[in-house]
């Protein structure tokens, strides 16, 4: 039984622990070292194999071998080459029926002689697919029966014990990150691409295109630019929280300007009270800064910072307003790099994202 002082006395001193860390790091990185050196023409078959595929990579394996596998096949989907995960024990009670001819099956395991994935081989060899092993021995069962292996080579384990998967599946992991990088580059995969498979979260958001993000017309201000200001503020209205601009059309609904909340702070600190009742194209921004529909959200919001801008129209290809970026909708994809801007925005949200709103501009200049 463990009693609380011998529970609380750490065997290895705080120098010991670091110690042991750094040499399992250092071994882990120098094996990989190594294997990168030893890497020939097998890898580049395997890779040409899943470049060449025309139905699905099925990427299979068991323990911690098996885990790597699955981060492979998630890499593979997540870069533009269609992947899937087959449990070989599933693969034996009605899963086989997942695999097609034309697919390509990618097989991990650090023996090469693990039962559950040596079980597979038969059938998976009637079904005709193309097989590509990963394991550490290229002669094993494994790595004979495969139609492509790549051979890492005999590994020691970080493990103190040399029995733990730790060099063998950190190995894998690069070799595999190798493979499925190298796939995509070839097919050319580009950020727009990466962008459709990854729309949510903040990393989706800064990939989106500004359609995904902007106000929609029917939830922005928009007016008439021969109406007065008066009229304007007194009959455009939208549900739910407004924006800070009002998006001035002309007779054939292209964009022709933009009048902002601060632009109507400035007459009357100005004491223009008569501008209230003359056209608003007289005080409007003419010629604001605007971006199409499609253009990437990062390209928008680098643009606001750079004009220090806080509402961006988004136009269509005949020049009208399709929506609207309002910089409140914006803080979890704004650069660090933001300057100055309206106190007003930083009434809300946490204290991080109100001091980024507060670093943005208040007005849509040209």
């Amino acid at each position: 039984m463990i009693t609380e002082t011998d529970s609380s006395i750490s065997p290895l001193s705080q120098v010991e622990q670091l110690q042991f860390a750094r040499d399992v790091l250092r071994l882990e990185s120098e094996t990989i070292a190594q294997v990168a050196n030893r890497l020939d023409g097998n890898f580049c078959r395997a890779v040409e194999c899943i470049y060449q595929c025309r139905g699905s990579v099925i990427v299979t394996g068991i323990g911690k071998a098996g885990q790597v596998g699955q981060k492979f096949s998630a890499s593979l989907a997540s870069t533009g080459t269609r992947s899937h995960w087959l449990h070989p024990a599933e693969a034996m009670h009605g899963d086989l029926g997942r695999i097609h001819p034309l697919d390509v099956v990618v097989v991990f395991s650090q023996s090469g002689e693990t039962e559950e994935v040596l079980r597979l081989l038969p059938w998976l060899r009637d079904l005709g697919v193309t097989m590509i092993a990963i394991t550490s021995e290229g002669r094993s069962t494994l790595g004979k029966a495969a139609d492509v292996t790549i051979a890492l080579g005999t590994m020691p384990e970080a493990c103190p014990l040399g029995l733990a998967p730790s060099t063998s599946t950190t190995v894998m992991l690069a070799v595999s990150d190798a493979v499925a990088l190298l796939v995509s580059r070839m097919k050319g995969f580009t950020r727009e691409d990466f962008a459709r498979f990854h729309p949510a979260g903040s990393l989706g958001r800064k990939l989106s295109r500004v359609e995904h993000v902007m106000r929609p017309l029917d939830q922005c201000r928009v007016a008439w630019d021969g109406l007065t200001v008066r009229d304007v503020f007194m009959s455009v209205s939208v549900p739910g929280r407004r924006t800070g601009a009002i998006m001035l059309v002309s007779a054939d609904g292209c964009l022709t300007g933009i009048f902002t909340d601060s632009d109507l702070a400035r007459l009357f600190e100005r004491r223009r009270d008569g501008d209230l009742d003359r056209p608003i194209r007289n005080v409007m921004t003419v010629q604001p800064v605007t971006v199409s529909c499609g253009t990437m959200l990062f390209e928008a919001v680098a643009t606001m910072a750079q004009r220090k801008i806080s509402e961006l129209p988004v136009i269509d290809s005949q020049g009208r307003p399709v929506g609207l970026l309002d910089i409140t909708d914006l803080v979890g994809v704004l650069p660090p790099s933001l300057k100055e801007g309206p106190a007003e925005l930083a009434s809300s949200g946490t204290e991080e994202s109100r001091e980024t709103v507060v670093r943005m501009g208040g007005r849509n200049a040209a």
